[in-house]
């Protein structure tokens, strides 16, 4: 992806060229962090593959997570590479919307990603313990699960506190971690393959609701590290690289232990659940693999918990800078983090983490749909109608290529929401109007100036020729 990135001969003339991310005493993130926290937004392992196995079987599984990344990772991380040089600031996919549809649909982009990511967090505490729960029983149920999933919520939340390239570094150590067992278990079960099981495949007897969301909810959220962007070192090189070197580390990190778990031991669908990688470790390599596939379970939720609060906080404040949201949430700690934004998003967290592991994956996957149709138009329409703007990073093809690339996740965007259950529908659409109310209290608000909202002065200006007459 970085070869693409080269085009210094246009000129950002509508608005000015942006500005360097601003100087502070804040260290930035370097690739290797970002290459990391991407993985952990996206990924965080093969842990969350299981449900394609037992939906569709063990050649579905292994095509699913080959050729999903042609039709939606890619796109996407191109998408968020470009647009996100373009607008290197903590609003995002916000500003990305909100320049080109204006700042109403903007808004309407950051409440639906920032619920979605909610969501997807409320997810990691419980599964956390879920891998603990077999050598500590008490962990499952009643008081104390509930105590156990907000004292982990509350941990996570002060290391996101301390500061981003903590989490960074953190989310490099966890990685490492969580993926050095599962390749001790390839090189154990190399004598065990059968490629053959590879190969069973039953189209009678799928279930493409499960199949498709699992997919799409393991492969998608790569834009979220748009909402970080402010704060990477040389944003308009590290990012498209990071972006490629981690699309690279994900697709492996899903398909090679999808691989070993499918041809190492006879498939049998409805094993398929949680916690099953923990099962066929067990029978490839004994009982301390086992436990170590259990602990790397374990890191890698704290990983991806931390990732995506890092990605919702952020995002709240670059709205604070953009006047979308109150001043309060722009305040930094004197680490450099959101803490109101990060104050926030654990509340959120806390609160929805009664749902059940497929609510959260079809409740989140219908809201980010919902958004990544509202970046896919942003994308377009910048293409079309400022062809000159100073890109970075651009993506090659002109503007049919840029319509073109963007078809593929279109349709699969219209196949996820088209298999939604009604209550997901129903939950989803009254979370969307939600949003399309607090947005305009929210200018009443400020126009009566009960609470004060205020835009960063270092931030280019929204206006002008970028904005729809």
């Amino acid at each position: 992806m970085g070869a693409m990135g080269d085009n210094s001969g246009d000129e950002y003339v509508s608005v000015g060229a942006i500005p360097p991310p601003r100087i502070d005493n804040f260290k930035k993130v370097s690739l290797l962090p970002l290459v990391f926290l991407i993985f952990y937004e996206v990924s965080g392992g093969p842990f969350g593959v299981k449900d394609t196995v037992g939906a569709a079987g063990p050649l579905l599984a292994l095509l699913g997570f080959l050729i999903f990344p042609f039709i939606w990772s890619i796109p996407e991380a191109l998408i968020t590479a470009e647009m996100g040089t373009m607008f290197p600031e903590n609003s995002g996919y916000v500003v990305w919307v909100s320049i080109t549809l204006g700042p109403y649909w903007g808004f309407q982009q950051g409440w639906v990603k920032w619920l979605s990511g909610i969501i997807d967090n409320a997810l990691y505490p419980a599964l956390f313990l879920d891998y603990l729960k077999s050598a500590i029983p008490a962990l499952g149920i009643g008081l104390p699960r509930i105590l156990a999933v907000l004292a982990l919520t509350v941990v996570l939340t002060y290391m996101n506190y301390r500061g981003l390239t903590i989490v960074g570094w953190l989310a490099v150590l966890l990685g490492i971690l969580s993926i050095l067992p599962f390749v001790v278990m390839g090189l154990v079960a190399i004598p065990k393959l059968e490629p053959s099981r590879w190969l069973e495949v039953n189209l009678h007897d799928v279930d493409w609701n499960l199949y498709l969301n699992t997919l799409f909810w393991n492969l998608n959220y790569w834009d979220s590290i748009s909402t970080l962007v402010g704060e990477v070192d040389n944003p308009k090189r590290t990012l498209p690289n990071a972006l490629l070197y981690a699309l690279i580390f994900v697709v492996l990190g899903y398909f090679f232990p999808l691989l070993i778990g499918t041809g190492a031991v006879p498939v049998n669908r409805e094993l398929w659940t949680d916690g099953y990688f923990l099962d066929i470790a067990k029978i490839i390599g004994g009982v301390w693999l086992r436990w170590w596939i259990q602990g790397a379970s374990a890191v890698s939720n704290m990983g991806m918990f931390v990732a995506e609060m890092s990605s919702d906080s952020f995002q709240l404040l670059g709205m604070a800078e953009r006047g979308m949201l109150p001043e309060f949430f722009s305040k930094r700690s004197r680490y450099g983090t959101p803490l109101i934004g990060i104050l926030f998003s654990a509340s959120g967290v806390f609160l929805l983490s009664w749902l059940s592991f497929q609510e959260i994956v079809a409740a989140e996957n219908f809201l980010y749909c919902f958004g990544m149709i509202l970046e896919f138009i942003a994308f377009v329409w910048l293409r079309v109608k400022h062809p000159t703007l100073y890109r970075p990073y651009k993506i090659p093809g002109g503007i049919v290529g840029a319509i073109l690339l963007c078809i593929p996740p279109t349709i699969l965007i219209c196949t996820v929401l088209a298999l939604s259950t009604l209550k997901v529908f129903l939950v989803s659409i009254v979370a969307v109007m939600i949003g399309l109310v607090m947005q305009p209290c929210l200018k009443y608000v400020e126009k009566k100036r009960w609470i004060k909202f205020s835009t960063n002065s270092n931030l280019p200006v929204l206006t002008g020729t970028l904005m729809p007459q």
